[in-house]
């Protein structure tokens, strides 16, 4: 059944959502329906199939009508856009029928994010199983990519932890202004970024007032974010990252340790990101500390920069909303590119 965006205006992009009943794709759907220019045609959840959108999403009541579906390979979308939010690992499954079908498509899953499918077996624990479309994937970081995203037939939407430190880190490895090596980044995310699925572990007994890292030193996202620095700023990049949960809904707070190659004031640095990102509609330099609820529900990234003259460090604070700028909002700011839109539309 075709889901209805209830709003008024005539539509341009055909889009579908694949996997449309997580969190992604609740707020894909969310913020899709504010859009004039989008009609989303298909929202397909194997999981919640046969269900009422508004009765999985009650917020999405008079904004999103229509019914999940089951996603069936063999029926073709006849779309110009379709969004895959499903976990990593089945995304690659999907891809390719896509793409096949004439569909651009935007990947929020982590299958088409590294170039190396070795890397992705390592830190993914499973063979890549479109291992020929990765040259051709586009890492949809609009702030480093934004032409290569225009023409892009399948663009790869960043992690969110990768979000957070690559934007934090990106304007200082380019100017040369701190050691490639040594870098620390300590992330603590939202319950959200785990998912919509339920398990003992995320229940609220076991997160409440309680904080805990994982994944210490193998966490997927470490060759994501090496490999993005890497490229980006031309030569190799080795991080040490940790994440961990803490209990909020949604948002993640990127601390970043990272040692000063030459002597340089807070002030020197701060007007060297502002300079950077004059033209980064979604990226704001703040004077101050950043906090969670300055970008909660938003697709901002807030980034704060202090240099520890003690240590000769630099220490850079970056947060986003995991489900926006880490996530759905990114995804339709990369969209907004691959269609010649302004990249801000519908995102403010």
């Amino acid at each position: 059944m075709q889901l209805k965006i209830v709003n008024d205006g005539q539509c341009m992009i055909r889009a579908a959502i694949v996997g449309a009943s997580g969190y992604s794709g609740a707020e894909l759907m969310r913020l899709l329906s504010t859009r004039s220019d989008v009609r989303v045609e298909s929202v397909t959840a194997n999981s919640a199939a046969g269900q009422a959108v508004d009765a999985v999403y009650p917020a999405l009541t008079g904004r999103v009508d229509g019914t999940f579906e089951e996603f069936d390979p063999d029926r073709g979308l006849q779309v110009d856009l379709a969004f895959v939010a499903l976990p990593s690992g089945q995304g690659m499954s999907v891809v390719p029928r896509l793409l096949d079908a004439g569909a651009r498509v935007i990947d929020l899953g982590g299958d088409f994010r590294l170039k190396s499918p070795e890397l992705y077996e390592r830190y993914y624990a499973h063979p890549h199983g479109a291992a020929g479309l990765l040259a051709e994937s586009v890492y949809g970081l609009p702030e480093v990519n934004a032409e290569q995203i225009r023409s892009a037939r399948l663009v790869a939407n960043p992690g969110c932890y990768p979000t957070s430190a690559i934007l934090g880190l990106l304007p200082a490895l380019r100017q040369g202004m701190i050691r490639r090596e040594g870098i620390t980044i300590t992330s603590m995310s939202g319950i959200s970024g785990a998912g919509r699925s339920s398990s003992v572990e995320m229940s609220f007994s076991e997160l409440n007032e309680n904080i805990r890292a994982y994944k210490v030193g193998r966490h997927q996202h470490i060759p994501e974010i090496e490999s993005v620095l890497s490229a980006a700023s031309g030569s190799p990049v080795s991080v040490s990252f940790v994440p961990h949960l803490v209990p909020l809904t949604r948002g993640i707070y990127t601390t970043i340790h990272a040692g000063l190659t030459t002597s340089a004031t807070s002030a020197e640095v701060m007007e060297l990101y502002q300079a950077f990102y004059r033209t980064a509609p979604f990226v704001r330099i703040r004077r101050e500390a950043p906090q969670i609820q300055w970008v909660a529900r938003t697709n901002y990234c807030d980034i704060g920069l202090v240099v520890e003259e003690r240590t000769g460090q630099l220490i850079i604070l970056s947060v986003i909303d995991n489900l926006v700028k880490g996530a759905a909002g990114q995804a339709i700011q990369n969209m907004n590119l691959m269609f010649g839109l302004p990249e801000h539309s519908g995102l403010l």
